[in-house]
């Protein structure tokens, strides 16, 4: 659960959202993609109340999920993955945000016929987090991509989620690796027991020692 939690996420700003396992970071995040239900407090996107929205009206308005466990369709090609985030879009906004997603992940471009899930665990992340682009999200919330990968692997995602920032996407990266979201995120906040427990810039969390007691549960 969550509990008197406040943050915002401005157009192409980068926040973290750290915390040992079990803190409420998937929790939130599937709040705020309405996946889950919200029992007390408001989410607004754009100006607008999306409180009691449905996740599929919180999609179309831009917000797009990327969950953790990558929920790739065993029965679908790579490339019918991809497509079936964009299947509202006309014949040409398909292929170019299909060529987007092959430029950024050229893994998907060449094993575009292959079934999704016959890939490596590696390769079915960038899938999921190009399923999550192919919606032409304006918030991205990115839910444990680094999770059971192997270092090599969670570096090209980063590299990708880094360039990605550079285009001024806006991402709420839900992350337990403590160095790589704070080498992304303009912002970041500490989550422990459904709450925040510290906040702020990178550098100035990396100076602050109460980081580590926050992050593994120690601090009272």
């Amino acid at each position: 659960m969550i509990h008197d939690l406040s943050l915002s996420v401005m157009p192409g700003q980068v926040v973290g959202i750290l915390g040992s396992n079990g803190a409420g970071k998937t929790t939130l995040a599937h709040v705020i993609s309405r996946a889950l239900p919200i029992t007390a407090g408001r989410i607004r996107f754009d100006g607008e109340d999306i409180t009691r929205l449905p996740p599929h009206a919180v999609a179309a308005r831009g917000i797009a999920h990327c969950m953790e466990g990558r929920r790739i369709f065993g029965s679908l090609s790579v490339e019918e993955n991809l497509l079936v985030a964009a299947r509202r879009a006309d014949t040409a906004e398909r292929k170019a945000r299909l060529a987007r997603v092959y430029a950024l992940f050229p893994v998907l471009a060449e094993r575009r016929n292959a079934p999704g899930t016959s890939m490596s665990g590696g390769q079915q992340q960038a899938l999921a987090i190009g399923r999550a682009l192919m919606a032409k999200p304006r918030l991205v919330i990115l839910d444990e991509i680094s999770l059971g990968l192997a270092p090599v692997m969670m570096d090209r995602l980063y590299a990708a989620l880094a360039e990605l920032k550079r285009e001024g996407l806006s991402m709420l990266v839900v992350e337990q690796d403590i160095e790589r979201a704070l080498d992304l995120a303009d912002v970041a906040h500490i989550i422990n027991k459904g709450r925040i427990t510290l906040s702020g810039p990178p550098a100035v969390l990396r100076a602050d020692e109460r980081l580590r007691h926050l992050y593994f549960g120690t601090e009272e």
